[in-house]
C-alpha cells in the first residue's frame, strides 16, 4: 500500500501488538508516546480510548494519504475517516469513499485493516507502555476534591467566558443596547442538613457544610 515509504517493521513494532506494528508501518514516529500523554491526562486534556482509537485512525489515514500523494485540505482527513466509519452514513456514500481512495492509489482493504479498535489501545497503552490511568489510583479525599474543584472551576470560567463573548457579539450588531464590564458566575449549593446556601468551590474547599463539623 505505501509503496517505497512503507517502512519495514522492526522487532521492537512486532513485541507492541498491532498499534505498535501500524505506528511503525506509517512511521507516525512519537505517536505512541502522544497516545499516552493523553489517556493519563500529563497535558491537561484527557481522552477516551474510543477518542485516541479515532484520533489514531485519522493519523493512518493522514498517512496514507500523504503517502499516495494525496492533498488533502484542512477537515479533509476527518472527513473521509467519518465516511468510511461512521454508523450513520449511507452504505453508497461509504462505497463512493472507498472507489475514490482506491482511484487515489490507497490499498481502501490494508488500510482499513489498519484501523484499530478503542481495545487495541488499551491494550497497547497498558501492557506495551505500562501506562496508568489516574482513575485508577487511589486518591486522598483531599486529591478527590482537587480535582472536582478544578472541573468547576474550567466550568465557571467557561461559563463566564461564553457569556461575555454572546453579549459583545450582540451589542456589535446591536441586538443590545450598551455592553458589560464584566461577567460573574456564581454557583450555590443548599446544605441538606441545615438549608444553608454556599458556594459550591467553597463547600468542596472546606470539606462539605460548617454546621457538620
Amino acid at each position: 500500500m505505501l509503496g517505497e515509504n512503507y517502512r519495514a517493521m522492526s522487532s521492537e513494532g512486532r513485541s507492541q501488538g498491532k498499534v505498535g506494528r501500524v505506528i511503525e508501518k506509517y512511521g507516525l514516529d512519537g505517536f505512541g508516546t502522544q497516545l499516552e500523554a493523553y489517556w493519563t491526562g500529563e497535558d491537561g486534556e484527557q481522552y477516551s480510548l474510543r477518542a485516541l482509537a479515532d484520533l489514531f485512525n485519522r493519523r493512518v489515514l493522514e498517512a496514507a494519504m500523504d503517502a499516495a500523494g494525496m492533498r488533502s485540505l484542512d477537515g479533509e482527513v476527518e472527513n473521509r475517516y467519518r465516511l468510511l466509519s461512521d454508523d450513520d452514513v449511507s452504505a453508497g456514500m461509504r462505497e463512493q469513499t472507498r472507489r475514490e481512495l482506491d482511484r487515489a492509489g490507497l490499498d481502501i482493504e490494508e488500510l482499513e485493516s489498519d484501523f484499530v479498535s478503542h481495545q487495541s489501545i488499551y491494550t497497547y497503552l497498558t501492557e506495551y507502555r505500562e501506562a496508568t490511568h489516574p482513575s485508577s489510583v487511589e486518591l486522598t479525599p483531599e486529591e478527590r476534591r482537587e480535582r472536582e474543584l478544578d472541573k468547576i472551576g474550567a466550568l465557571i470560567t467557561r461559563t463566564s467566558v461564553v457569556t461575555e463573548d454572546s453579549i459583545d457579539r450582540l451589542a456589535a450588531r446591536d441586538a443590545l443596547s450598551g455592553g458589560i464590564s464584566g461577567v460573574f458566575v456564581d454557583v450555590q449549593v443548599t446544605c441538606e442538613a441545615c438549608g444553608r446556601s454556599i458556594s459550591a468551590t467553597t463547600f468542596l474547599e472546606e470539606g462539605g457544610c460548617s454546621c457538620r463539623r
